[in-house]
């Protein structure tokens, strides 16, 4: 451990914008189950005018923030950005983290094609590499058809192309038709070989669907393979999404202790909604629940700091 890394739910911007990929690691690790991960998809018209959704989560208490729908190839495809690019939008945010999300479909897939500026490829990820981002995420949007080979392989591709700093989540916890979810007790695949494979691909943080959120999925499973997954070194996140982000409170709060049972490191919020998000009360919800109002109203009041 490195005494000169802070944790990151009471990390000032200005040290969090000079973490390294490890160091971000680090520093999610020390916080101890309490970090928040908001998400936006880019594809969708903003909340408020004149303020990215990224902006706003982070405003109400989000320690990370991953963008959806970053298209590589065309942003101006992107009303979420709001003219920004990628590194102009984490300097809005005082440089804390932001990280990009790519979905895996099988490379004999058509949507490779149509959906090329916004899925995991050799040039997205050098990409990813040159802009310094500050993480990224890989696996599978609703009805794309992702297996958890796919991910497994883009896995392994990314931390060939990107190197070692680079903090990689990877992971399947939405797109349960063809394939079930990690942790679904239907699923025709032993999870614990996935996740072991996965983190032997350079899988930093694997992810897994939250409890209430997803049918069949329970506080006990996955307990089970979060804990299977810290004792392969690597970390863990829980995705409330399904669009029960969009639900009330009172359900957020409900899940979130849920999630928080599980022992996974970072929660993460999905964007379903209007806006591109999830409402904001809602990421405020989450955030007191996980880690109480003085870290909250902190990580709320300290943008440029």
């Amino acid at each position: 451990m490195n005494n000169n890394i802070t944790r990151l739910i009471n990390a000032l911007p200005s040290e969090v914008s000079r973490y390294s990929g490890r160091q971000l690691r680090e520093s999610i690790l020390k916080s101890e189950g309490r970090v928040l991960m908001g998400q936006t998809y880019l594809k969708n018209p903003i909340l408020l005018s004149g303020c990215t959704s990224a902006e706003l989560q982070f405003a109400f208490g989000a320690d990370m923030v991953m963008l959806n729908g970053f298209d590589f190839e065309n942003l101006n495809t992107c009303p979420g950005l709001q003219g920004n690019s990628y590194l102009s939008l984490k300097e809005l945010v005082g440089g804390r983290p932001i990280g990009i999300y790519l979905g895996c479909p099988a490379s004999h897939a058509s949507v490779r094609d149509e959906l090329k500026g916004m899925i995991a490829s050799k040039t997205n990820l050098e990409k990813c590499k040159q802009w310094g981002v500050s993480f990224i995420v890989l696996g599978g949007n609703p009805n794309s058809g992702t297996s958890i080979k796919d991910v497994i392989y883009w896995t392994k591709q990314a931390r060939m192309i990107c190197g070692n700093d680079m903090l990689i989540f990877a992971g399947k916890w939405e797109d349960g038709i063809v394939e079930k979810v990690l942790g679904d007790p239907l699923a025709d695949y032993d999870a614990k070989m996935v996740i072991k494979e996965l983190v032997d691909s350079g899988a930093d943080i694997i992810d897994f669907p939250a409890p209430g959120s997803r049918h069949g999925i329970t506080i006990e499973r996955i307990r089970e393979l979060i804990e299977y997954t810290h004792r392969h070194n690597a970390l863990a996140m829980s995705f409330l999404n399904s669009n029960v982000e969009a639900a009330d409170t009172d359900t957020i709060r409900a899940i979130t202790l849920m999630m928080k049972q599980t022992g996974c490191d970072v929660h993460a919020i999905g964007d379903g909604g209007f806006g591109g998000g999830t409402w904001p009360e809602n990421i405020y919800q989450m955030a007191i629940t996980l880690k109480g109002k003085a870290y909250t109203w902190a990580q709320m009041a300290r943008v440029r700091r």
